[in-house]
């Protein structure tokens, strides 16, 4: 029955995603407290249960949230206190900042740029030239409301109620996140329905493994990074070198703009404080030689599979919630685009979602190397074959990558996608990697066991039996290609004479198999007991359902695979008296 909603669900998907996000925004006073509970009750989760065994779940929840906040709050204290003395030193190192800024003035003396400056300061005289002398103002004098005694209370503490407001909120959702946490999770369960049950679980499982593995990596990664920040700053005299490395390695938790932050303040202070340029340089040298250690190794080691959401999709989403929730949503971009990857995974409806930002790959390699023929890459398309022969077992390249796309070529051309000289372009191409691949002659016969190789319909069942004859290199198979319709008399003789030991007739799908019966029955005719294999070499979606009507035409052996074709040619064994076929040259 057609759903009567199928045209218009993707409109419907569409403004449904569209007012989530209104939503989202306008009561983000709520949902950015709730988020933040959720973040960080899945990183206190691994904590609280270690903790549970020992003194029960109550007390364990108190004691880590409570070590947890204070923990942050002597944190932030401590920040603050160095910052506010940072800030009494840098007066003394006004001369160091004045020198600096007269040896950045003085690179743009002479030359090209003194130039265009001194060009540039022209054109504006001469466009205000003209202009009437602007009447002269008078200065307005602001003075301040002077406040005193307890009313300036309010006035002191008004601008941290909502900031403490908020934090308050998180701790209270966190500390009772922890005690509920399997009471939430079933109340969820309830809301989604019985019947998705292991939908449900699966998912919830999933997003926290992700979740508490991402924050646990990010956690590891920037402590290594902070020490290393810590000891380079030491050892090259710059004050403060702990507050650097704390805020460099807490700001590591923003992606992409975090690492920026932490990276100016120290520069910063590097050209304040020393005399020179050498310093401030080994500061940046510093952090850049940490930035390529962390990313290149300790990411590329560490992070393998625990995001499952692509670098491209990560950085739009955390544009996206940066946009949306400010600083915050910097800080939740992640956990968020990653339980929304897990979210589309699992909901009907919400696919979209997992394909769009997901990085696991979206189409087969099959599929992959298909579609690199169509765009004319080739060179990717090797690329890939050549990553599957390093990686997988080298004879399955055929039947799992190269094969696959002469089918799915023939099936666009049969049904009008493709015109016929684009699937010759792609039968073509493969045939040039099929080159690229072997050494020698692809046609050449070898072997004690003569075999003949027909093609029912064409260049890409030749093809096919050249992908067969370069897996049967290392066997005592001797195979002979001849295209259709070559039954010439002489051929015809010689299978009636029983030269060869069997035959085997290639018929790619997902083309009719009405070639193959005919050749097959007539070849039968010829020989009754000589074996007739006939070659169905398909994907999953395009294999023949029966092979009942080619065994019913006389063929011995239906294969769906090359590698299942080879093992059958394999049991073949040479005729009395053969030492050696004389050789045919393929057509």
């Amino acid at each position: 029955m057609t759903d009567p909603f199928h045209a218009v669900r993707p409109w419907l998907t569409f403004i449904g995603c569209v007012l989530v996000g209104v939503v989202l925004y306008l009561a983000q006073a709520i949902v950015v407290p709730i988020a933040l509970a959720v973040l960080l009750s899945f990183l206190l989760t691994p904590v609280v249960a270690a903790f549970q065994r020992r003194i029960g779940r109550v007390p364990a929840v108190l004691a880590v949230v409570l070590a947890a906040v204070g923990l942050l709050g002597a944190g932030g204290y401590i920040v603050t206190q160095q910052l506010a003395s940072l800030a009494q030193e840098l007066p003394a190192y006004r001369q160091n900042i004045r020198q600096k800024i007269q040896d950045v003035r003085g690179a743009g003396t002479g030359g090209s740029v003194e130039l265009l400056q001194k060009t540039v300061d022209d054109i504006e005289n001469e466009l205000h030239k003209d202009e009437p002398a602007a009447p002269p103002t008078r200065p307005v004098i602001v003075r301040p409301e002077q406040v005193s005694g307890l009313w300036s209370f309010p006035a002191v503490v008004g601008p941290l109620v909502g900031p403490l407001t908020t934090a308050g909120l998180v701790v209270a959702l966190v500390i009772f996140m922890l005690l509920e946490r399997d009471e939430l999770r079933s109340r969820l369960i309830r809301l989604f329905g019985y019947g998705r049950l292991a939908v449900t679980t699966k998912a919830f499982d999933e997003a926290g493994r992700r979740v508490s593995r991402y924050l646990l990596v990010q956690s590891f990664v920037n402590l290594l990074y902070a020490l290393g920040v810590a000891v380079g700053l030491f050892f090259l005299g710059v004050p403060y070198a702990i507050l650097w490395a704390a805020l460099a390695g807490m700001l590591r938790f923003i992606p992409y703009v975090g690492p920026i932050v932490g990276f100016v303040a120290p520069v910063v202070v590097a050209l304040a404080v020393f005399e020179g340029w050498m310093r401030p340089l080994l500061v940046i040298g510093l952090f850049l030689a940490l930035e390529l250690f962390t990313n290149l190794v300790l990411e590329t080691v560490l992070y393998a599979g625990a995001i499952g959401v692509s670098q491209v999709a990560l950085l739009i989403a955390v544009a996206f919630w940066s946009w949306l929730w400010g600083p915050l949503g910097l800080l939740l971009a992640t956990p968020l685009t990653v339980c929304l990857a897990v979210l589309g995974k699992y909901v009907p409806g919400l696919e979209f979602v997992s394909t769009l930002i997901s990085d696991e790959p979206v189409l087969t390699p099959d599929l992959t190397y298909y579609q690199r023929l169509l765009a004319g890459d080739h060179a990717d398309a090797g690329d890939l074959i050549e990553r599957h022969v390093t990686q997988d077992d080298p004879d399955t390249v055929f039947d799992a990558v190269m094969l696959p796309a002469l089918s799915y070529a023939e099936r666009d051309r049969m049904e009008g996608r493709l015109e016929p000289d684009e699937e010759l372009a792609v039968v073509e191409a493969t045939a040039e990697l099929l080159n690229d691949m072997v050494d020698g002659p692809l046609d050449r016969v070898e072997g004690t066991i003569p075999v003949l190789g027909l093609a029912a319909d064409g260049a890409p069942d030749v093809l096919a039996l050249r992908m067969l004859s370069r897996l049967l290199r290392d066997t005592p198979i001797a195979l002979e290609i001849r295209e259709r319709p070559a039954l010439s008399a002489d051929l015809l003789q010689a299978v009636r004479s029983g030269h060869y030991r069997a035959i085997c007739i290639a018929d790619i799908p997902p083309s009719a198999p009405s070639r193959s019966r005919v050749i097959a029955r007539r070849l039968r005719a010829l020989a009754p007991d000589l074996p007739i294999l006939v070659g169905r070499w398909a994907t999953a979606g395009l294999a023949d359902d029966s092979s009942d009507a080619l065994r019913a035409a006389g063929a011995t052996h239906v294969g769906t695979t090359l590698v299942e074709t080879r093992a059958e040619l394999a049991r073949l064994e040479p005729a009395p008296g053969v030492a050696h076929p004389s050789p045919h040259a393929a057509a």
